[in-house]
């Protein structure tokens, strides 16, 4: 049997980086992606290869700008043969009253979270589509369905990122592809580190599990819909202690 291949997107920190080390573990050829900390993903890269026996090609660009995307799935085409797993991960947030934000910070914000999603399951479709299978995940975020008050711009993201999950299944299941989105409730990772120790202590106050979820979890999680039956497609599913 093939060896199965991933592409992770912003694989250089937080889940992106768990995730592709969890792919890593059961054997998969990955992909992986960052936008500007080029060393610290060629490094991860050559510690994947040397820890877990796999290849592993770092590619550094803006994955919301459609040139790169092209590319970078040519150059897995090339070395792989396609990616059989596409994990849209790349995010980041923007904290603050809506009427304060520059229309270049909300640009950014959409571009990153939704752009990036749209560019990558465009080019990852086609070859999907031939082979009659394959698995996209988006990870999203427990605010894309309930709302985050200073964090309009995010949240509206990660709406989008839940409906674009939900359209693109039903488009992609009569050609055997499943398309399913994590929502992630407090994960431990480095955007939510501008937390102070009260404000963590009051949060997990509020989360019935009692803490933060873990990278490791989402990582877990994102392996196992990789995993999952073929009718499981069109989800939104929550990790988030119980909390939404």
């Amino acid at each position: 049997m093939k060896q199965k291949t991933a592409f992770i997107t912003g694989a250089s920190r937080g889940i992106g980086r768990a995730i592709a080390e969890e792919f890593a573990r059961h054997g998969y050829s990955l992909a992986i992606n960052c936008r500007a900390s080029g060393k610290e993903l060629e490094s991860f890269a050559a510690y994947l290869t040397d820890a877990f026996h796999v290849p592993c090609l770092p590619l550094v660009g803006d994955a919301s700008e459609e040139p790169f995307a092209i590319g970078a799935f040519q150059q897995i085409e090339n070395h792989f043969g396609m990616a059989d797993v596409l994990v849209n991960n790349a995010g980041i947030s923007h904290i603050g009253l809506l009427s304060d934000m520059a229309l270049e910070e909300w640009h950014k914000v959409m571009d990153t979270n939704l752009t990036s999603m749209f560019c990558c399951c465009k080019h990852a479709i086609p070859a999907m589509v031939r082979k009659k299978s394959g698995t996209i995940i988006n990870i999203s975020s427990v605010w894309g369905s309930v709302g985050a008050s200073c964090e309009v711009a995010y949240s509206a993201s990660k709406g989008g990122v839940n409906a674009f999950t939900k359209a693109l299944a039903k488009e992609l299941a009569p050609s055997g592809i499943t398309v399913n989105a994590i929502a992630c409730g407090v994960i431990d990772t480095q955007m939510n580190q501008c937390f102070s120790e009260e404000e963590r202590r009051g949060l997990c106050e509020e989360i019935p599990a009692g803490r933060f979820g873990s990278p490791t979890e989402a990582a877990r999680l994102a392996y196992s819909l990789a995993n999952a039956p073929s009718y499981l497609t069109g989800q939104v599913i929550a990790l988030d202690g119980g909390w939404q």
